[in-house]
């Protein structure tokens, strides 16, 4: 029977120190905390990027409320042994999304979760990572998590993003948001002519912090 795992990382997100993150700082010290809008808030893909979102195998959507938007993917499995091509054993993907928030608004991203399935041989070793940013600021810190084998299961990855580093989307301007993800695999151990191990991302929640612009 297929088992559950959930893993829960915390990780600090801080902004590096250049005139790229000047933009985020002016936004956050000017703003008011605020519920989501009631209006409706725009999310769609504009480009991907990577072996794990060939083409429309991709997709967006605001969850209901506007408190957070769902990357889904359909085709996003690393692998590595018995079938596995050279190349499978790490898949990667970057979307490119446009966000469109009524006027006056302003948003951040306080929380992540990824979730997938994993099928890992004795010896085997896998991970799952993620991370963001709006174009013309600074990327965030990579959010890392490590899977051991032997594991044949669903899992969930969660990270808390703390307030004071929260990356603010500009008020007034319209700025892109990129979301960059992976799943590697590695033999390790294992035997990859008689074993196979792979690691599958299904889906990423992007929880969001609400705020009104001055």
């Amino acid at each position: 029977m297929r088992k559950s795992l959930y893993l829960l990382s915390a990780i600090s997100v801080v902004l590096a120190t250049t005139l790229s993150a000047g933009p985020a700082a002016a936004v956050k010290s000017a703003i008011t905390p605020a519920p989501p809008p009631a209006d409706e808030v725009i999310v769609d893909v504009v480009t991907t990027n990577g072996s794990g979102c060939a083409p429309g195998t991709a997709e967006v959507a605001m969850v209901p409320g506007n408190f957070a938007f769902k990357t889904t993917y359909s085709n996003y499995t690393a692998r590595t042994g018995v079938g596995a091509a050279p190349t499978d054993f790490r898949k990667n993907c970057q979307i490119n999304l446009i966000v469109l928030v009524p006027a006056g608004y302003t948003y951040a991203i306080n929380k992540t979760n990824h979730h997938g399935s994993g099928s890992l041989a004795v010896g085997a070793n896998a991970s799952q990572r993620s991370n963001y940013y709006v174009k013309g600021q600074s990327q965030t810190a990579y959010a890392v998590h490590p899977f051991t084998g032997p594991i044949d299961t669903d899992w969930q990855t969660t990270n808390e993003v703390a307030e004071t580093s929260m990356v603010w989307s500009p008020c007034g301007t319209r700025r892109n948001l990129n979301i960059n993800t992976e799943v590697r695999v590695a033999a390790g151990t294992s035997d990859p002519r008689t074993t196979t191990s792979s690691l599958t991302l299904f889906a990423g929640v992007y929880h969001l912090s609400w705020a009104r612009c001055p």
